[in-house]
C-alpha cells in the first residue's frame, strides 16, 4: 500500500506523460469556451470540468500537470474574452493580462482538490464543487473581481434548475453541475481511461477513491439534481402582480461617438425621437441607457468665484457652473412625455479643494424634473478608474491616460420612488457583481425600502455586438433569481431586456424599430423626392422592418439598432434566503479551501523540520 509521501511525490517511473495533462486541459478549455457565447451550447458546462475530475482523480499527477492547465486555460480564456480588444487598442494589454490572471484559478483549483483528495482524504465528491465555488468567489472578489463565465452561467436556459439561486446565489448552481461532472469522472471505467492514455496501465485503482465513494457520489449527484429541479418547480412563480408600464429606449452608438463633441446633439435628436416613439405606448417609466445624455449635470459647490472653477475645469465656461440647463431641459422632456425617465448621464461636481466626476443615473419626473441621482459604485478598471491610482500616483505614468483620468466612485446606493414603486438603479456591470446588487436589496430592506424592480443603465457599444453583449445580459439573469427581483436593463447597441423574478428574458409586448421610424420619418420629409419616389423608398424600409424582439433568422436577440421596448414589469412579493444571509455558502467553500492550502503548507514545513 503506498505512504501518503508516495501520493505526493510519485516516482518518475509511475507518471504519466505531459500529453495526458495536455489534452485534458485543453479538453477542459474547449468545452469551457463552447458552453458560453458566443456557441451558448450549455450542455456542454456538465462535461467541461470532467476532464480536470479525472487528472484530480488519477493515483499519481501526470508530467508537466499545473504548467499544461495553466497554458491551456490561458488560450481558452483569452478566446473567450477576446471581445475586451474591440473597445479601444490600449485594453489588448487589460484582455491579455486579465487572462493571465484568470488562468492562475483552474491549477490551482486541481492542485487544492488533489491534496484534499489524496493527502486528507476528502471525499472528491465533495472536494471538488467545494474548490469550484471557492475559485469563482474569489474571481469574483479579487482585484475588483470579475464575475463572469461561471459554470453557472452555461445553465440559464435551464429555468427550473437555476432556481436555486435564491437560496445560494449563482454558486450553488455552479457546485450542482461541478459535482455533477464529478460523478460522470468516476463513472468512466479505467479501462476507456487506459485506452485514451490518461490512466497508468500497472494501476486499477486510486487510493482514497473506492467503489464505496464513487456511488455515492453519482447517487448524490443525480438525487441533488432532482432536488434542485423540484424546488424550482414548486418555487417558481405561477403569476406575478403587475407594474410599471416601462419603455426601454435603446441607441445604437459607437463608443468613439460618445467623445466627439460634434455628435452629441444627433444623440441626443435619436434618444428623443425614440422616447416619442415610445411615449406612444403611454409607459409610466422610460429609461435611457448609460451615458447617452451626452450632456453633463453640474454641480458647484458655494462660495466657488470663477476664477476657482476655471482652474479645476478649463473645459467649461464658468457661467455654465450657475445654470440648470441640464436639469431644465430633462424636465421638459420628461414633462412632453408625461412619464417618470431614468436617464444616464455624467454629473460633475466643484467642491472647494477637488473636483469629482460620477457615471451616474438621475430620476425625472415631469412635475418637478430631476428629483434623485444615483452615482455608480463599483468603476471598471481601466476602464474608469488606474487601481490605486490615487495613493501612488505615478502609476498613471505606465498607462496611456492623463492624470486626471477616470470617475469617481459614488458614496452609497440610491432608491427611486416613482408613485408607488421603489426603483434601484445599476450602471454598466453593476449587475455583473452578484454581492454588490445582494448588498443594495438587502440594505433597502433594511429600511423597508426593498426595490419592487432593478433598472440597469449599461452602454455596450464598446464591444460592437460581440458575445460580450450575450454574456453581460446572462449575468443579469441571476441577480434576478437571487433577489427574487425583476430587472429591465436599457443598453446602448443591445441586449435591453426585461427579467422576472424566475430569471426568464421575456419577449416584450411591444416592439418598435426605431431605425424604420426614423427612416421613414426621414423619407417623408425629403424635398428630394417626389411623390413615386417617397412610396417606393417607403415600402422598402417596410420590408426590411424588424418585427420581433428576437431574429427570426438567428435566433438571438435583436442588438445593434436604434429601438423601444415596451411591457409591463412583472413584479415579485417572495422572499430570497441570498438576500438575507448573503454568500454564506461560497465563503464557507473559501474558508475551507484556505484551510487545506494552510494544512498543506504546515504539512510541508512539518516535513522540512522533520528531515533537518
Amino acid at each position: 500500500m503506498p505512504t501518503s509521501e508516495s501520493l505526493i511525490e510519485p516516482s518518475a517511473e509511475s507518471r504519466l506523460p505531459a500529453r495526458t495533462a495536455w489534452s485534458a486541459g485543453g479538453l477542459t478549455a474547449l468545452l469551457t469556451w463552447a458552453a458560453h457565447f458566443p456557441l451558448d451550447w450549455g450542455v456542454l458546462g456538465w462535461l467541461a470540468p470532467v476532464p480536470l475530475v479525472i487528472l484530480i482523480r488519477l493515483p499519481d499527477p501526470p508530467r508537466w500537470l499545473l504548467r499544461a492547465i495553466f497554458l491551456t486555460t490561458l488560450v481558452g480564456t483569452s478566446a473567450s474574452l477576446q471581445w475586451m480588444r474591440l473597445g479601444d487598442r490600449w485594453m489588448i494589454p487589460a484582455w491579455l493580462s486579465l487572462s493571465l490572471y484568470l488562468s492562475l484559478y483552474p491549477p490551482l483549483l486541481v492542485a487544492v482538490t488533489r491534496k484534499a483528495v489524496h493527502r486528507f482524504r476528502i471525499p472528491i465528491g465533495v472536494a471538488v464543487p467545494l474548490a469550484w465555488v471557492a475559485t469563482e468567489y474569489a474571481r469574483a472578489h479579487v482585484m475588483t473581481g470579475l464575475a463572469w463565465y461561471f459554470l453557472a452561467h452555461t445553465q440559464y436556459r435551464f429555468i427550473e434548475l437555476i432556481q436555486i439561486s435564491d437560496l445560494f446565489g449563482a454558486y450553488g448552481v455552479s457546485a450542482l453541475v461541478a459535482l455533477a461532472a464529478t460523478a460522470v469522472a468516476l463513472a468512466i471505467p479505467v479501462e476507456w481511461l487506459q485506452k485514451c492514455g490518461w490512466w497508468p496501465e500497472t494501476t486499477r485503482a486510486t487510493p482514497g477513491i473506492t467503489a464505496r465513494q464513487s456511488i455515492p457520489t453519482i447517487i448524490a449527484a443525480i438525487v441533488l439534481i432532482g432536488l434542485a429541479v423540484c424546488y424550482g418547480v414548486v418555487r417558481r412563480q405561477s403569476e406575478f402582480t403587475p407594474g410599471p408600464r416601462v419603455a426601454l429606449v435603446q441607441g445604437n452608438f459607437t463608443s468613439s461617438l460618445k467623445h466627439d463633441p460634434d455628435s452629441f446633439a444627433n444623440i441626443y435628436r435619436v434618444h428623443r425621437r425614440l422616447t416619442g416613439l415610445a411615449v406612444r405606448e403611454q409607459p409610466d417609466l422610460i429609461v435611457w441607457p448609460e451615458t447617452m445624455f451626452r450632456y453633463p449635470l453640474l454641480e458647484a459647490s458655494e462660495g466657488l468665484d470663477d476664477e476657482q472653477l476655471r482652474m479645476m475645469a478649463p473645459g467649461i465656461p464658468p457661467e455654465d457652473w450657475d445654470k440648470n440647463a441640464v436639469g431644465e431641459l430633462l424636465g421638459d422632456l420628461a414633462a412632453e412625455a408625461g412619464a417618470g425617465m431614468i436617464v444616464g448621464l455624467e454629473r460633475i461636481e466643484a467642491q472647494p479643494n477637488r473636483m469629482r466626476m460620477f457615471n451616474s443615473a438621475v430620476f425625472v419626473q415631469p412635475e418637478t424634473g430631476v428629483t434623485d441621482d444615483y452615482d455608480k459604485l463599483h468603476r471598471v478598471p481601466f476602464g474608469e478608474y488606474i487601481p490605486l491610482g490615487d495613493s501612488l500616483p505615478w502609476l498613471h505614468r505606465l498607462t496611456p491616460f492623463p492624470a486626471n483620468f477616470g470617475i469617481a466612485a459614488g458614496d452609497s446606493a440610491t432608491i427611486f420612488r416613482f408613485q408607488d414603486w421603489r426603483l434601484a438603479p445599476l450602471i454598466c456591470f453593476e449587475d455583473t457583481v452578484p454581492h454588490l446588487v445582494r448588498g443594495i436589496v438587502a440594505a433597502a430592506g433594511a429600511k423597508d425600502h426593498t426595490p419592487d424592480v432593478l433598472v440597469n443603465l449599461t452602454n455596450d457599444g464598446w464591444f460592437h455586438g460581440s458575445s460580450e453583449l450575450d454574456q453581460h445580459l446572462v449575468t443579469a439573469v441571476f441577480r434576478s433569481i437571487e433577489c427574487r427581483t425583476p430587472m429591465v436593463r436599457a443598453v446602448n447597441t443591445g441586449i435591453s431586456a426585461i427579467i422576472d423574478g424566475d430569471g426568464v428574458i421575456r419577449v416584450p409586448s411591444t416592439f418598435i424599430d426605431g431605425d424604420a421610424e426614423i427612416a421613414l420619418e426621414t423619407a417623408a420629409g425629403d424635398p428630394s423626392l417626389n411623390e413615386s419616389e417617397r412610396e417606393t423608398k417607403s415600402k422598402a424600409i417596410e420590408a426590411h422592418r424588424r418585427v420581433g424582439y428576437v431574429d427570426p433568422m438567428t435566433g438571438r436577440w435583436r442588438r445593434q439598432l436604434n429601438a423601444v421596448l415596451v411591457d409591463v414589469v412583472p413584479l415579485d412579493a417572495r422572499n430570497s434566503l441570498y438576500v438575507r444571509t448573503g454568500d454564506w455558502f461560497a465563503g464557507l467553500c473559501l474558508l475551507a479551501s484556505l484551510a487545506i492550502i494552510a494544512l498543506t503548507i504546515a504539512d510541508r514545513w512539518r516535513g522540512q523540520r522533520d528531515t533537518i
